[in-house]
């Protein structure tokens, strides 16, 4: 069979929204099987049946990446580790990095204590970390550069990851230091979400705060492959310098940008994650009316009972961009190219354009 790739987004249902992503790609006669999060512990089985049951009921998968510690990323890797033979986990583990930036500490001169809080800050890697320890599993670091089969690693640096953790709400004693990323290390939590008023706004309008996303969000793996020459960018939960990265290090993975033909939109469509300046470098500047007909598909992981995600300037900023639009909502989608019919799955209705957002 000729290339193919199949990625799928699986629904997360609670009252908060979560990631858990299959993809399936044949490159060179050779076919691999690359999951990114999975969602809650609940996702993770429905995740694990969603491989055997659309995959050709595989016991072996190639790579799997866990983007960030959130519970509702990481808890579900757990049954995907468990159940499947894994050739490697990818992820960042700020406890392994101890020695190294424990001289950036106030109260911590101890690089065994230090390690010890870190891995019970970070509790649910260091949960992936034991699972793979006992089964043999190859744990590598994703920062920037790494390749994970097909796909490139785009963010975070290294050198920026530490800087999360140090930094941290998690580990509170760091001392504060300027980053060589100074403009932009994001340092503040994302704040809670309060009653929210909306302004009704023509074509074009976008406006986003101020505040960035917390540094948990920002330590989010970024991966782009080229598959059948389409683009694709999955994003995870990463914010404004996360996105910074992509864009600065694009021309080295040879990702020309502006333009992207399967996007993952950031944090279930969070509006502290995203600007108008950064869209337009990644996706291309808004066009002046709205199009009949996307030019490329971009996918929001959110739950139809979060009430937060996603945001409704999010939505009209993909919309603005010539984006086929489309939420999870309580169900699983499929975006594919040359891929394997599957009975029982039909295209789905991009989102209708809103014509309010977030004041």
């Amino acid at each position: 069979m000729a290339d193919y790739f199949e990625i799928d987004f699986l629904g997360v249902e609670t009252k908060k929204s979560g990631d858990a992503i299959a993809l399936r790609y044949e490159k060179d006669g050779a076919t691999y099987i690359h999951v990114v999060d999975g969602g809650y512990v609940d996702t993770g089985k429905s995740l694990r049946d969603h491989i055997v049951a659309h995959y050709g009921n595989p016991t072996f998968i190639h790579h799997v990446v866990a983007t960030h510690n959130d519970g509702d990323h990481a808890r579900g890797l757990v049954e995907i580790l468990e159940h499947f033979d894994v050739g490697v986990l990818w992820m960042n583990r700020p406890w392994i990095y101890a020695a190294e930036i424990i001289d950036r500490f106030e109260t911590y001169n101890d690089v065994d204590r230090l390690r010890s809080k870190l891995r019970s800050a970070y509790a649910n890697l260091a949960a992936l970390e034991e699972i793979a320890e006992r089964k043999g599993i190859e744990i590598r670091e994703a920062f920037q550069g790494a390749a994970i089969g097909a796909f490139r690693v785009m963010a975070p640096t290294r050198n920026r990851f530490l800087d999360l953790v140090v930094t941290s709400d998690k580990t509170p004693e760091g001392k504060t230091e300027t980053s060589a990323f100074d403009g932009f290390l994001t340092t503040l939590v994302e704040k809670g979400k309060s009653a929210v008023a909306y302004i009704r706004a023509a074509w074009g309008a976008e406006a986003f705060p101020a505040e960035d996303t917390s540094n948990e969000n920002e330590m989010s793996v970024v991966q782009y492959a080229n598959l059948c020459g389409k683009k694709i960018l999955l994003t995870a939960d990463t914010g404004r310098d996360g996105l910074a990265e992509v864009i600065a290090y694009a021309p080295s993975a040879g990702l020309q940008l502006p333009g992207v033909d399967r996007f993952q939109v950031p944090h279930h469509g969070g509006r502290r994650n995203l600007t108008t300046e950064l869209l337009n470098l990644m996706l291309g500047e808004p066009v002046d009316s709205k199009p009949q007909q996307g030019h490329f598909t971009a996918v929001i992981s959110s739950a139809k009972e979060d009430e937060d995600h996603p945001r409704k300037v999010v939505m009209r900023a993909m919309i603005h961009r010539g984006a086929n639009l489309h939420m999870t909502e309580g169900v699983s989608f499929r975006t594919a190219w040359n891929a394997p019919s599957r009975e029982g799955w039909s295209p789905a209705t991009p989102a209708a354009y809103p014509e309010e957002y977030e004041e």
